[in-house]
């Protein structure tokens, strides 16, 4: 029981980073366009999946996946993605997915892939549970193949798959090859020299392999012991920074290097991230916190909050990656959301606090995600995640006002991608921006009529009816079934030059869209929050 929720745990949750900090693209934080609060604006879309369970191959949006928990960017911009369940490496390059390496075999009685550890030839190899990849300077691909206790090997010029370092059987014992043994390994990264480093998850250890193939371990054995629930016990798990011999994990999970040659660590069990100084052989925390029932909790409680690093709280953070600018973006895998870390800070990229599981794409408040697992950037600056128990690749990229938008100090309003176009100029009174009426209902399809009685501007659309009043405040949502209730704002319509003039936001938000005001273009910014996949 205690080790099935531990492998359990594991065999879900997976990470993978690409051999250095990416440094091309636009970067979140120096180019983003940021809301309110300072929020970065991100437009969230299916990159990958229809969502359902398979291995089918094809147009990307038409593909099906099994547990997607790696993914890692070539040398030539094609993603590839660690198909877990399936048992195999898949690779997404231009809107096509395809198969890269390993073979699907046979099935259990349940109908799911069988895995099994097989070397040779790419597409006759066999994995079982692949996880965390990376890339090393010459293009060979390195994955921790989680099930098989392994670390693999696909070579760039022959396209054969090798094993690095395991035998196949779980273990924690250091030496040559395939004579090393692991548990459960999660992730890998790659440095200039050559040195693999792996996140040995359920050994709660790090682990280098050098380019010899020598298997060493970089830090301290947990030897703690958890009563799980009466009379039973578990072993688990432990936390201490300081000297990188003495240093203790709760099943690392996530690795990236960084410029330095340094190591960044998902520690998913501390709810932490750590960073090693592999020449100073040092280990701090760079974010997160809080403290685990030595006794009785395997895990310290997750949780959830932005702001100093410190003071941060994740859970069960796992894929890692940096951006261009340094930041760190984490897969906060059981918040459903993706952070970031950049100057001592931790934002939200996309998700919120409380966050429910969910597919839906959109801004970066409305899209949901469900056990995102990893996250890579790729060579334009957006950032591709593996959305694990969606069974679907998802992207963030920068929202982008539109291209032919005037440079100028007037009012603008923009519906996503496109201007709105007005026939008279939409304007700033009390903080608010007002806009003419007509055209902002044409561009969002609805219909505007007036009730001359109550001196009322009635918007419609789909059975749905939002009502606001000249020279007063308050806007009234009317909808079959539903009590109407008036809600309080602080703009009134008006009627200027025969043009009727309504608060933009109030109007938007009641009709379910995200509204964000961007001080240097002049313009009011309208998004759906949420989006169907096309």
């Amino acid at each position: 029981m205690n080790n099935t929720i531990k492998l359990c745990a594991a065999a879900i949750l997976s990470s993978v980073v690409f051999t250095s900090a990416a440094a091309y693209g636009a970067s979140p934080a120096a180019d983003g366009l940021k809301g309110a609060n300072n929020q970065i604006l991100l437009d969230i879309t299916t990159a990958a999946g229809n969502g359902t369970l398979g291995s089918q191959n094809g147009a990307a949006l038409s593909t099906t996946f099994r547990s997607p928990s790696g993914v890692a960017v070539a040398p030539d911009g094609s993603v590839l993605i660690a198909d877990t369940r399936n048992q195999m490496i898949r690779k997404l390059a231009g809107g096509q997915v395809s198969t890269y390496a390993g073979v699907l075999f046979k099935k259990d009685v349940k109908g799911f892939p069988v895995g099994a550890m097989l070397d040779g030839e790419a597409s006759l190899s066999m994995f079982q549970e692949p996880m965390g990849m990376a890339f090393d300077s010459k293009g060979n691909l390195y994955i921790a193949d989680s099930a098989n206790h392994a670390i693999r090997k696909v070579d760039a010029s022959t396209q054969q798959v090798s094993t690095l370092a395991g035998s196949g059987l779980l273990g924690s014992k250091d030496g040559t090859g395939k004579s090393a043994s692991f548990q459960q390994p999660s992730d890998v990264a790659v440095a200039a020299d050559g040195t693999v480093y792996v996140a040995d998850t359920l050994n709660h250890l790090i682990r280098s392999i050098s380019p010899a193939g020598v298997v060493t371990t970089l830090n301290a054995a947990s030897n703690r012991v958890v009563e799980v629930s009466p009379g039973q016990v578990s072993t688990a798990g432990d936390f201490a920074d300081g000297s990188l011999a003495a240093a203790k994990f709760n099943e690392p999970s996530g690795l990236v290097l960084d410029a330095k040659g340094n190591l960044y660590v998902s520690d998913s069990g501390n709810q932490r991230i750590r960073y090693i100084d592999l020449q100073q052989g040092q280990v701090t925390t760079v974010a997160g916190g809080g403290t685990a029932n030595a006794k009785k909790e395997l895990y310290v409680p997750g949780d959830y909050a932005d702001g100093n690093a410190a003071e941060a709280r994740f859970n069960f953070p796992m894929g890692l990656e940096l951006t261009a600018e340094g930041g760190l973006v984490i897969a906060d895998s059981q918040n459903h959301s993706i952070r970031y870390l950049l100057n001592g800070k931790v934002t939200t990229l996309a998700g919120a606090a409380n966050q429910t599981p969910g597919k839906q794409d959109g801004t970066e408040s409305g899209a949901e995600f469900q056990r995102p697992t990893d996250v890579a950037v790729l060579q334009d600056g957006s950032i591709m995640v593996a959305d694990a128990f969606n069974n679907q690749l998802r992207q963030l990229s920068l929202y982008q006002l539109p291209a032919d938008l005037p440079k100028d100090d007037h009012v603008k309003v923009v519906l996503g991608p496109k201007p709105i176009a007005f026939d008279a100029q939409p304007e700033i009174v009390g903080g608010r921006t007002m806009v003419p009426v007509r055209a902002i209902t044409e561009a969002l399809g609805y219909k505007v009529t007036y009730d001359d009685a109550n001196r009322a501007v009635q918007l419609s659309k789909d059975g749905v009816t939002v009502e606001l009043y000249i020279d007063r405040t308050g806007v009234k949502r009317i909808e079959q079934g539903k009590v109407a209730e008036i809600k309080e704002t602080d703009a009134e319509p008006y009627i200027k030059e025969d043009r009727t003039y309504v608060p933009v936001r109030f109007f938007a938000e009641e009709i379910g869209l995200d509204v964000q005001w961007n001080d240097s273009a002049r313009t009011a910014i309208l998004r759906p929050k949420t989006t169907e996949t096309k």
